[in-house]
């Protein structure tokens, strides 16, 4: 499929990400809904070690996105042969990766965890549920290059399916092992991060299904001839390593964010992670098009079209502004009735109602400032994007900090350093886009 820049091309690129976006959203969720029936301890902890895992994955993660953008490029160049040598030969960095990871969490990760968690209780259940967890990261690396091949090649169909299937399996398992059902043993938090293993691997069959049945593998050459190739694979590193150590610093200010709102307390971090899953919600529409503008702008470059980029980039801003503004009324309205999915804790009800206005505002800003920083990473300048980034979060941080901890703020003024983050981190991408180098970008 060739990348256009229009509405209706736009959106049929986005639409399928969005959907996929709406499935895994489901397992983050259910989780979050599960383990809030479970009690506030369970909550944090899963959230916490959720986080705590999701900041080791994005190593592979912001690998994958750096050889989705350079496979985007390809595809604009029409040069089908490079692709499956780029897929092939993220596999021989991946697959070492995910096991020193594992290896990692299941020896050195409980100390790390231990320096950062007040709570006994919360450190005991994070690192249940941890070290089940890290038995996916295989999986999961697997099922964020296939992503990376589908969207970059602009085929985002597939990922609806996958997606969905992930969520269904996360959903039955989460029921099973969570509470003991089905004649399944009742494992609590760690039956949740089991649930999450086996949907993993249920999504990734099925990429494997799929890719065999529609042919990609011959004709992309995927899995075929695999050898090591140190110089593709440096270039590759290129590109990712950088959206590596953006999506680090990304993850891990979260992980620094909730951190310091277990110094406030441990109903304030339940109120969060109960926030933080309804924020997750809300960013669907959001990641979809920014995926989605990574590789169309990549795809635009390949066909030596730099002009029409900064278009592309203000009608997906258009379009995600407009998409993300249907799920606010609900959360404006309806705050109690949304929030009751999670729990039924009448005072985890009741703080939760002021974050949550603040969150729907800063979606906003959210919307417009995130596209045009993806923009930034679908140019194939990498280093820029890392470097927006690491501003944007240092000020985030220490408003954060000062707002909650030193000047100890209602939670809902530490949730306001999202403004913060967005305003930095979307004005720094305009001013490059419009005056930075970016169509010199050779990958």
């Amino acid at each position: 499929m060739q990348a256009k820049n229009s509405y209706k091309s736009i959106w049929k690129i986005s639409f399928p990400i969005i959907l996929s976006g709406v499935a895994q959203n489901i397992v983050n969720v259910t989780d979050t809904a599960f383990l809030g029936r479970l009690g506030i301890i369970e909550l944090g902890a899963a959230g916490n070690a959720g986080i705590f895992y999701y900041v080791l994955m994005v190593f592979g993660m912001g690998f994958t996105i750096g050889t989705q953008i350079i496979i985007g490029r390809r595809n604009g160049e029409g040069n089908i042969t490079a692709i499956g040598g780029l897929f092939n030969n993220g596999l021989f960095f991946l697959l070492p990766l995910a096991l020193l990871l594992f290896l990692f969490i299941q020896t050195l990760a409980p100390a790390i965890l231990a320096q950062l968690t007040n709570s006994t209780e919360i450190l005991s259940a994070s690192l249940e549920f941890l070290k089940m967890r890290s038995f996916g990261i295989g999986f999961a690396f697997l099922n964020f290059l296939f992503i990376a091949f589908y969207t970059g090649i602009t085929q985002t169909k597939v990922l609806t399916y996958s997606t969905f299937i992930q969520a269904t399996v996360n959903v039955i398992f989460d029921y099973a092992l969570i509470f003991g059902n089905f004649g399944l043993p009742e494992m609590g938090v760690k039956g949740a991060a089991l649930a999450s293993v086996i949907s993993e691997l249920a999504a990734l069959i099925y990429f494997f299904a799929y890719s065999k049945k529609r042919l990609y593998f011959k004709k992309y050459l995927l899995f075929y001839r695999l050898r090591f190739e140190g110089k593709k694979l440096l270039k590759m590193l290129k590109v990712a390593f950088p959206v590596m150590l953006q999506n680090f610093m990304a993850l891990t200010s979260w992980l620094a964010f909730f951190m310091i709102i277990e110094q406030i307390g441990e109903e304030e971090l339940a109120v969060s992670h109960i926030v933080r899953s309804i924020y997750m919600v809300l960013m669907i529409p959001l990641f979809g098009f920014s995926s989605a503008t990574s590789t169309l702008v990549s795809n635009l470059i390949g066909k030596g079209k730099k002009e029409e980029v900064l278009s592309l980039v203000k009608k997906v801003v258009y379009l995600s502004l407009a998409c993300t503004a249907l799920f606010l009324p609900l959360i404006l309205f309806f705050p109690r009735e949304v929030t009751l999915i999670y729990t039924d804790n009448l005072n985890l009800l009741d703080s939760s109602k002021s974050v949550l206005y603040v969150v729907s505002a800063s979606m906003l800003f959210f919307s417009a400032a995130y596209i045009t920083f993806s923009a930034v990473t679908g140019t194939g300048k990498t280093l820029y994007s890392l470097a927006i980034e690491f501003v944007s979060i240092f000020i985030y941080l220490i408003g954060a900090y000062f707002i909650g901890v030193y000047f100890k703020q209602d939670l809902w003024l530490v949730w306001c350093s999202e403004f913060i983050y967005f305003t930095v981190m979307g004005s720094l991408a305009v001013l490059y886009l419009k005056f930075g180098n970016w169509r010199n970008a050779n990958i």
